[in-house]
C-alpha cells in the first residue's frame, strides 16, 4: 500500500474500460472526498493487465474497479488481486445491481457502488476506506 498519511496524498486507481464511466468516478468522488482526508491523486487504467501491475507495483491505496468492464470484468479481477498481490490496495466495485454485491463480497470487495455513480455514496464509501488506511498506520 501507499506511504500516505492523514493530511497527505491518497493515491486511487479507476478503472473501467470506458473512459466516461472513469470520468463519472473521478467526478463523483472529487480530489478530497472528507474534509479529514487529504487531497486524492487518480490513476486511471482501461486494461486488466494495467490494474494487475499498478496492483502489484505497490503504491496505490484503493482502487476502484467497473465490475461491468470489458472484456475482462471487476469481479474476476479483484478476486484475481486478492490472488495473486502480496498486498492487495484496498477496494471498491461498482455494480448495477444490488444483487451483485454478493460477487463483491466473493472478489472480497472492500465496499461496493451503485451504478449510476451517486457523489454521496462515492465520496462516503472512498473516504470511509482512505480513514482506515490512516487509523492502520
Amino acid at each position: 500500500m501507499s506511504s500516505s498519511t492523514a493530511g497527505g496524498t491518497h493515491t486511487v486507481l479507476v478503472f473501467s474500460h470506458d473512459p466516461a464511466i472513469r470520468e463519472q468516478v473521478r467526478t463523483a468522488v472529487g480530489r478530497r472526498p472528507a474534509s479529514d482526508l487529504g487531497r486524492i491523486e487518480f490513476r486511471e487504467v482501461s486494461t486488466a493487465a494495467e490494474v494487475m501491475a499498478a496492483a502489484d507495483a505497490g503504491g496505490v491505496d484503493l482502487v476502484i474497479l467497473d465490475a461491468e468492464a470489458q472484456p475482462t470484468g471487476g469481479f474476476g479481477l479483484g478476486h484475481t488481486i486478492h490472488q495473486e498481490v502480496v498486498d492487495p490496495p484496498l477496494m471498491v466495485l461498482l455494480v448495477r445491481r444490488r444483487d451483485d454485491r454478493w460477487l463483491a463480497a466473493w472478489a472480497r470487495a472492500d465496499g461496493t457502488v451503485m451504478y449510476p455513480v451517486d457523489a454521496v455514496e462515492a465520496a462516503a464509501t472512498v473516504a470511509g476506506l482512505l480513514r482506515r488506511l490512516t487509523v492502520a498506520r
